[in-house]
């Protein structure tokens, strides 16, 4: 499977999925124009590792800000990642946030009461 690189631009984060490693990261600002046309790729790949996944997948999600469409998008990627953890592999998240980012942890917090999968909470020292 190759890899996803995708640069960050103002409006969307940088992404690096490598299924090899089992590393996923999202990072960055994502206000993308389409939501759904930016993440779309990327919850296919999902869909393709879940097939084959690594024994253990690292995800990290370190956004300063995402708004509301790409919520959504988020918690598919997220929906994906929850099937390769009830396939009996090992999924962590770690849901990155700003010591000050009050919204920030509680985005994580929410997605983390969605989901069946171990979430991390990562504070950021400024």
């Amino acid at each position: 499977m190759d890899p996803i690189k995708i640069e960050g631009t103002p409006k969307t984060p940088t992404v690096e999925f490598d299924a090899t490693s089992g590393k996923i990261e999202i990072k960055g600002r994502s206000i993308p124009e389409n939501s759904i046309e930016f993440y779309k790729p990327l919850v296919d790949w999902l869909d393709q590792y879940a097939e084959n996944p690594s024994t253990k997948t690292e995800v990290n999600i370190q956004l300063e800000y995402f708004n509301t469409s790409s919520s959504k998008c988020i918690l598919d990627v997220f929906k994906k990642l929850e099937v390769v953890h009830k396939a009996n592999k090992e999924v962590v998240i770690n849901w990155f946030y700003e010591e000050d980012d009050e919204d920030m942890l509680e985005a994580g917090e929410d997605y983390q009461s969605i989901l069946k999968i171990p979430f991390k909470m990562v504070e950021i020292e400024d």
